[in-house]
């Protein structure tokens, strides 16, 4: 085929659905989600994905051209979990942003390879949960008061400190899973971070609940900065 034949198709997202295929692209999707979240994007690959969905690669060939095409697709099918309430005035725009926010991250530690792929992604072609996700974020800080030029800005500043952090967290998780240790045990042999006298370590007592705090400490003054910035405009 000509080159110039070939470019015409430049996103998985212009490629025309086949339709009435055993194997569909809902279900080769789904399954290389399973994967990734069980053996990390190290492990995708076309042939092993045909593997366990008992079908050859050529079958794969069919919906998906090659592993980038793969990867814009799982991407767009994990956006979809996300829940992003509307903010219905400037009153409440930082509790829907700080929803959002707790949703983007409780989605990249339920799929922690994501993180390693969301550049790879989305800066020609999105999908369309991605589009509508993003969309609905952008839309909190419009309604918050930003100025259009700085509404990407702010909801950017966001999202950099989620992806951040949330990738810090499913690295440790994934740290205790090798372990062969529950959190609370792992958490428990560390060295005991500096504090006053009498004090307890809470990672100790509910590490879950010490990471979510930390999170959400960060967050909150994220946020503190936004809302001045708001009324300094």
């Amino acid at each position: 085929m000509p080159a110039e034949q070939k470019s015409e198709i430049a996103s998985v997202w212009t490629r025309p659905r086949r339709q009435r295929e055993q194997l569909s692209r809902e279900q080769i999707v789904a399954e290389a989600v399973r994967l990734l979240d069980a053996d990390g994007i190290e492990a995708l690959s076309m042939r092993k994905l045909g593997t366990r969905l008992d079908a050859g690669a050529t079958s794969l060939y069919r919906h998906v051209a090659n592993k980038d095409e793969l990867i814009e697709l799982v991407v767009d099918e994990v956006y979809g979990e996300l829940a992003v309430p509307a903010a219905t005035g400037p009153a409440d725009w930082r509790d829907a942003a700080a929803r959002s926010a707790y949703s983007l991250r409780a989605m990249i530690l339920r799929h922690p390879w994501v993180a390693s792929v969301l550049g790879q992604v989305g800066l020609i072609h999105l999908g369309p949960n991605v589009t509508r996700m993003s969309e609905r974020m952008a839309a909190v800080y419009g309604v918050a008061g930003f100025p259009a030029d700085e509404t990407e800005q702010a909801l950017s500043t966001v999202i950099s400190y989620v992806i951040g952090m949330a990738t810090s967290e499913a690295a440790y998780l994934s740290l205790i899973a090798r372990s062969g240790k529950t959190e609370q045990e792992f958490a428990a042999d560390l060295p005991a971070p500096p504090q006053g006298a009498g004090q307890r370590d809470p990672r100790a007592e509910d590490p879950a609940k010490a990471r979510e705090e930390t999170f959400d400490y960060g967050l909150q003054r994220v946020l503190d900065g936004l809302g001045v910035r708001l009324s300094a405009s």
